[in-house]
């Protein structure tokens, strides 16, 4: 194929290349910041609660009490974190992040651990979502459980298109699936917490078969509290992309920051509230957000709303990593860890196909927890 050929496809697929000069045309406000690097993190809020609850259920249906107490601890927690990463984002405002602090504070060991332990996590986040709203989708139409591979790996594509056409427009692009779950949370959380002091109730599609497997002990209390903290997955990256946000950039940072601790925080005690107004069990075939959706719903329009605004988030929380991935490992390069190439955001050859190299990871990755997700929860 010609080279002038491939240069219009690529044109076409990618934009045309933003120079230096123009980079500053790229930073975000903070509505769009907050659903580039907040995807992830409020996305949690669709399985967190989940999480807790296949463990405690393993200890029968007097253990899902304690689901509320485990959250408010996580909610805790949450908020330290936040307070934190904004003193990291103040002393930090070229991007901080645990690689950063981690390196100055404590040697290139440690920060070396912590940056290549986030590399990792950015990788199975894409994976982890991916196979998530993937279980969103075939939980509002089962009919698609064996296409589910196919429709992740469709997923992860799109994403790096958008992606690899700069990071404003996926800033534009990504705005409507996370304000549209917001939404979704703000019906579902109201909605049910109105009909159960109203004295309306509903059995989910999770059943209790076996009696309890384990007594409910400390340690099965510090697992379920584990599994949960998946609710603060991505709190970082806020920190981590603070040179992405508009002038001034520590300031905007530090309030989208507070803006997503305050919905992701709320929107967990909600969704754990109402799991345990409605008695609701894990179930291997459908989700515990489908299950309150439903319930309190019924199977209209406005339950496949809160499916697809689900699905969305969580596909899109998958960006997070996109975003994120490249700014660690470029820190990583200038202190001689990666690759020197890795330094630049240009238009390199090697660059190219180490992302290509990235992106089929995170397939592979994808495929298996998509495939062998169902599997797992159906032991559990």
């Amino acid at each position: 194929m010609p080279i002038q050929t491939l240069k219009r496809v690529k044109r076409t697929l990618l934009g045309q290349p933003i120079s230096n000069e123009r980079a500053h045309e790229e930073r975000l406000i903070k509505t769009l910041a907050l659903a580039v690097f907040s995807s992830d993190a409020m996305s949690s809020v669709a399985y967190a609660t989940e999480e807790i609850l296949i463990v405690l259920v393993l200890a029968g249906a007097g253990a899902l009490y304690l689901s509320l107490p485990i959250a408010l601890a996580i909610i805790a927690l949450l908020t330290i974190l936040v307070v934190s990463y904004r003193q990291v984002i103040s002393a930090y405002p070229t991007g901080g992040g645990a690689y950063i602090v981690a390196t100055d504070n404590f040697g290139h060991k440690l920060g070396l651990v912590a940056g290549s332990s986030l590399l990792i996590d950015y990788v199975l986040t894409v994976a982890v979502s991916i196979a998530s709203g993937v279980a969103a989708i075939t939980s509002a139409v089962p009919l698609l459980y064996n296409y589910r591979v196919g429709i992740g790996a469709a997923f992860i594509l799109l994403i790096m298109l958008a992606n690899l056409r700069g990071i404003r427009d996926s800033g534009k692009i990504f705005a409507i699936p996370t304000y549209s779950f917001i939404l979704s949370l703000v019906l579902l959380v109201g909605f049910g917490f109105f009909r159960h002091y109203m004295g309306y109730n509903f059995t989910g599609s999770g059943k209790i078969v076996h009696p309890g497997l384990e007594p409910i002990g400390i340690f099965l209390i510090l697992r379920a509290f584990s599994s949960g903290c998946a609710a603060l997955t991505g709190v970082e990256a806020i920190s981590n992309g603070v040179p992405a946000f508009k002038k001034p950039e520590s300031k905007n940072a530090r309030i989208t920051l507070a803006w997503m601790a305050i919905i992701l925080g709320s929107s967990f005690f909600g969704i754990t509230e109402l799991a345990r107004f409605y008695h609701i069990v894990p179930n291997s075939t459908e989700t515990v957000l489908s299950q309150l959706a439903r319930g309190i719903f019924g199977a209209g329009a406005i339950y496949f709303y809160i499916q697809a605004a689900t699905t969305l988030i969580l596909v899109v929380a998958a960006n997070t990593s996109f975003a994120d991935f490249p700014r660690v490992s470029s820190l990583m390069a200038k202190d001689g860890f990666m690759p020197r190439q890795l330094m630049n955001k240009g238009n390199f050859v090697i660059c190219v196909h180490l992302n290509l190299l990235e992106i089929g990871l995170l397939c592979v990755s994808a495929v298996c927890i998509a495939g062998h997700f169902r599997r797992f929860a159906t032991q559990r």
